[in-house]
């Protein structure tokens, strides 16, 4: 009995999904319960598994786009095969494993074993492609449709004696020209691409610098460390003493934690705050809820779990949406200074940078401190100047006084 699995809905909002990444080999035989492939959407990523067993059939390649309700492939209910229980890596299905000790194409004399899609090895095949000179751009190096098509293209061009025109990721130019490589702007992409260029658009972007002397929280991680890995499972990092202080400066400049919405000003009286996280696949957001009333620890906690969750592409729509304030720490890649945008409809961002060993003058002398630059980006049209630097103070008094915030003071 053949079963469908179709493109679930992910959000009212979202009507497509692109294929991303298949897991699992079209023709291998599947249990229920199997993750068999990642669709991505223009906000987050999701694993698709498999609600039966059977032999896997593939009805889209990656990079399709597809409807919400489409079936992207067909699950052949039954038994595993007696003889193998799946079918081997590197084959497609039983009889492309037979062509390989056949010596027929699927072999690379390089590698003895690679991966090919049906699709493109029938265009391969048609075309009279040599798969051991291609290079798959799939999940796990698997050669997939365009691979093929790009080899396709290069037979047709002119010949080169560049070497890096001829790897099949490069786009063949005309003589003169330089090699380019050309690849489809995924769904996640262009939403980030459109939601950053609307925030400059539609808000008066404005940011204020300040500097932190990051004597103090480091001198109190070093103290209490041991002891708060031994009572909570996580270390005490610097994000968990940001978003606190964050928490203190709304309470100071109610402002900042407010957004405009028509001809209306709407003040929140939460502290739901966003820590961004980078990935592979782009920049993500997740919201740390209620930080006013979260441990250090918690919040240390939800950090990591957001992290681990946004790497392995199953953060969902809910964890992204909500936040008041934005927290960016572009410290962690050697950033210096930045001027980070607004998060809509967010009225304000703060960027951390990297920690560097710096001359101050304290006390009439010069000493050599370890400081941070601190950047705060606000929208203009709800944020004065005067706020924006009291909001940006606050910060700094209380990162380098960090007891206080452990006591509440």
């Amino acid at each position: 009995m053949s079963h469908e699995i179709k493109i679930p809905s992910v959000g009212e909002s979202i009507t497509s999904a692109t294929l991303g990444t298949w897991h699992k080999q079209d023709g291998e035989y599947v249990k229920a319960g199997e993750v068999i492939l990642t669709i991505e959407t223009d906000k987050i990523s999701t694993e698709l598994e498999s609600d039966k067993s059977g032999i896997l059939k593939h009805l889209a390649e990656e990079g399709d786009e597809l409807d919400i309700g489409a079936a992207v492939a067909g699950i052949e209910e039954g038994e595993a095969p007696a003889d193998t229980g799946n079918v081997e890596e590197g084959a497609s299905d039983p009889g492309e494993k037979e062509q390989e000790n056949s010596g027929g194409d699927e072999t690379s004399p390089a590698s003895g074993d690679f991966k090919v899609t049906p699709v493109a090895k029938k265009i391969a095949d048609e075309e009279g492609i040599d798969l051991s000179q291609v290079t798959g751009t799939g999940a796990g190096g698997k050669i997939t449709k365009s691979d093929v098509m790009g080899a396709t293209q290069q037979l047709a061009a002119p010949e080169t004696s560049s070497p890096a025109l001829a790897t099949p990721a490069a786009v063949s130019k005309p003589s003169g020209e330089k090699p380019t490589t050309r690849k489809k702007m995924s769904p996640l992409r262009k939403k980030i691409a459109t939601h950053l260029v609307n925030a400059q658009h539609e808000a008066a972007i404005l940011s204020t610098f300040n500097e932190c002397d990051m004597t103090n929280i480091m001198a109190l991680r070093k103290r209490v460390q041991e002891d708060f890995v031994a009572r909570h499972g996580v270390k005490l990092g610097f994000m968990s003493f940001f978003i606190k202080a964050v928490v203190e400066a709304l309470k100071a400049v109610p402002s900042v934690n407010a957004q405009i919405e028509g001809d209306e000003i709407v003040e929140n009286h939460f502290y739901d705050i966003g820590v961004a996280v980078g990935t592979d696949k782009g920049l993500f957001v997740p919201v740390v809820r209620d930080c006013d009333r979260k441990s250090f620890a918690e919040i240390e906690q939800s950090i990591i779990d957001y992290a681990n969750r946004a790497r392995e592409g199953k953060i969902g729509l809910e964890d992204l949406q909500g936040g008041v304030f934005t927290i960016t720490n572009g410290g962690i890649y050697g950033s210096l200074l930045s001027t980070p945008i607004l998060n809509p409809p967010q009225s304000g961002i703060l960027g951390m940078h990297s920690i560097q060993q710096r001359p101050i003058a304290l006390d009439g002398e010069v000493v050599i401190r370890p400081m941070m630059y601190l950047a705060l980006s606000y929208d203009h049209r709800i944020v004065d100047g005067k706020e924006a630097v009291t909001f940006l103070v606050r910060i700094k008094d209380c990162l380098e006084n960090p007891e206080r915030m452990l006591v509440g003071a």
